[in-house]
């Protein structure tokens, strides 16, 4: 006779925990170098507070940071097309990161991505 496991209520369900190693850092490094002040910043939300796309979306630059620091690529795209580059950021950065330079940086660094790959599945 099959014996069935008693059903209790409960379920289990997927796991939720970001996998840093398997996610690609590649598009970090590289605006990392083309814009070297990304490592200068904290985290601090400064940018977050002052921003007008901010009021009217829900867009956040240290959103976008911490994404792309955690190499979650996916979204970050769409994220940053909600950037309105008016610079109010970069004015109350207490570590000058150069923010309008490094959302550019971004959308720049996934189009290369987007066109590569691209290329890839034509060939």
């Amino acid at each position: 006779m099959e014996k069935k496991a008693k059903y209790f209520g409960y379920s289990i369900t997927r796991d939720r925990q970001i996998d840093y190693d398997a996610n690609n850092h590649d598009i970090c490094k590289i605006i990392a170098k083309a814009e070297p002040t990304l490592n200068l910043c904290i985290s601090c939300g400064t940018c977050a507070a002052t921003c007008t796309a901010g009021q009217f979306t829900d867009f956040s630059l240290r959103q976008v940071i911490l994404l792309l620091r955690r190499g979650e690529t996916k979204s970050l795209e769409n994220e940053v097309s909600k950037c309105m580059l008016c610079g109010k950021c970069q004015l109350v950065c207490p570590r000058n990161v150069s923010t309008r330079n490094l959302v550019i940086q971004i959308g720049k660094a996934l189009y290369d991505k987007k066109l590569s790959a691209e290329t890839v599945n034509t060939k």
